[in-house]
């Protein structure tokens, strides 16, 4: 661990956490409200620590759904974990087995951007930087969670006061981080497109998966060629061999 990754990973992680502190206070808050203790709450952050899925499962709770729905629900909202993982899985490809079990459990949606930015920017994604700034997310999510559970009876009616729209602002201001990516413009609008189309006809919290894989499909459908090493198709390599190898071969049976 180097002290350039350490700082840079500390200031990664104080920017995420401001964002997400209200996103923890909400989720606190709403944790009371469906009967939790602060204890639970707390528990339960430190414990799932994923934010939206948290929110889902505590408004289900109070609505005596059967438990593997809850656990199905929680599924199709943290799906976009997987896509996650997926594509940081090069990025940290040198992290032990261990090390990318502990990445993989406090990988949250910061994280990932961050992690992403780095990645674009050519800058290695080390176990340093990843702890660094998960060492100030995390327990800014559980403390941010604790003060919703203690002091959220003196906010009210959550929902009457707007405050369940956080998260989507959340994830809004997240995803303006990569306006600068090839077909984003695209993938976006498909994502919201069949999201909201999926929000009412199967309803939520399908449509977060529906539009994920959606946004995915684009993107897959979009993507460009890579390129051939060296811009030479194969054609072209076949008759590079031939014209380098053929003196060669002469040479040799001469």
């Amino acid at each position: 661990m180097t002290t350039r990754d350490f700082q840079a990973g500390i200031r990664s992680g104080a920017v995420a956490a401001l964002s997400s502190a209200p996103f923890g206070v909400l989720f606190g808050a709403l944790a009371i409200d469906q009967g939790l203790s602060p204890f639970e709450a707390v528990l339960m952050s430190a414990s799932i620590y994923a934010g939206a899925s948290q929110i889902v499962g505590i408004e289900l709770f109070g609505q005596s759904v059967p438990a593997w729905l809850v656990i199905l629900s929680i599924f199709a909202v943290n799906f976009r974990h997987i896509l996650y993982s997926a594509a940081l899985t090069p990025a940290i490809a040198h992290f032990t087995g261990l090390q990318r079990a502990l990445a993989f459990f406090l990988l949250v949606d910061p994280q990932f951007a961050e992690a992403t930015k780095r990645v674009d920017n050519q800058q290695p994604v080390t176990i340093g930087w990843w702890l660094a700034m998960a060492a100030v997310v995390y327990p800014s999510w559980i403390g941010s969670t604790a003060v919703g559970a203690v002091f959220g009876g003196l906010i009210g009616d959550t929902h009457a006061l707007g405050f369940d729209v956080l998260p989507a602002i959340y994830f809004l201001g997240m995803l303006t981080g990569f306006h600068k990516r090839p077909n984003f413009y695209p993938i976006v609008i498909a994502s919201a497109v069949v999201s909201i189309a999926a929000y009412h006809t199967i309803g939520s919290p399908w449509h977060v998966s529906a539009g994920a894989a959606a946004g995915v499909l684009v993107a897959a459908i979009m993507a460009p060629a890579g390129p051939r090493k060296n811009g030479e198709s194969e054609s072209g390599k076949r008759e590079n061999a031939k014209t380098n190898t053929g003196p060669a071969s002469a040479g040799q049976e001469a």
